[in-house]
């Protein structure tokens, strides 16, 4: 079976993903820059360049500054201000600026998903479906969303179908549980819920052949209370950890 490291894997909750871009403007064919010499001038950046890089320091209020100044006040830029908002744990004011970035685009499948993280983040679970589902028929391949979406199914307590919207992020994206260097924020979530997700990532692990990965999460499920010695023993899922040493370790850890 495949390993893959435990440490890129293991989340205590998955993260909800705030995606950064509202544009969708077609690539335009790259050309070279002209070169630059001592005598040529360089431009100031603008203030969303300002603001986008005072938000890779994490300086979220001085960001916030920097896009007010922006002599026109895009969809691109409202949806930033909205995740800096997001970062400074003020979400009336992202939500405001979420909103206001829809206003200008209102088919941006990225802005209603960070707009549904909000609101699953406050635990308006309602909102946040509709929010998803509304991103999901604009975007039905993107596997941040489909994440975001199966989380708060599970936080619902949906979680067959939480389970099959995990099923579908991962197949389009194997790599979408693990790290990322994009904007996040924790979902809200009991032992029950946080159980719920742990066990069902510990099975995507097991079927995907990530031996370390699944220990590691259905050891976080049992004793989050979340299942038993006896169900993980009759589960298909983990068909082929029986015969592994760590796995029969854990089952009997549980046992004793």
């Amino acid at each position: 079976m495949r390993e893959l490291k435990a440490s890129r894997w293991i989340l205590f909750l998955p993260l909800l993903a705030i995606t950064l871009g509202a544009s969708r403007a077609q690539p335009t064919q790259a050309t070279s820059p002209p070169p630059v010499t001592a005598a040529t001038p360089q431009k100031p950046p603008t203030p969303e360049q300002l603001g986008d890089s005072l938000v890779a320091h994490q300086r979220y209020q001085a960001a916030l500054a920097a896009y007010s100044n922006a002599p026109q006040m895009t969809a691109d830029i409202w949806n930033k201000m909205g995740i800096a908002y997001q970062m400074l744990f003020n979400p009336k004011d992202a939500t405001r600026c979420y909103k206001e970035s829809l206003k200008l685009d209102p088919t941006n499948a990225q802005v209603m998903n960070n707009l549904a993280t909000v609101y699953a983040s406050l635990k308006q679970y309602g909102q946040a479906d509709r929010m998803y589902r509304k991103a999901l028929k604009l975007d039905p391949k993107s596997a941040i969303v489909l994440k975001n979406y199966g989380t708060n199914l599970l936080a619902e307590h949906k979680y067959n179908r939480g389970w099959a919207a995990y099923q579908q992020a991962l197949a389009i994206d194997p790599q979408i549980f693990a790290d990322h260097t994009g904007p996040s924020v924790q979902n809200p979530s009991n032992v029950q819920e946080r159980g719920a997700v742990n066990y069902y990532m510990a099975a995507g692990c097991a079927r995907a052949g990530y031996t370390d990965c699944a220990l590691q999460y259905l050891r976080m499920a049992l004793d989050e209370g979340f299942t038993t010695r006896k169900k993980v023993e009759a589960d298909s899922q983990f068909a082929r950890l029986r015969d592994n040493p760590a796995f029969k370790q854990l089952l009997a850890e549980q046992h004793n």
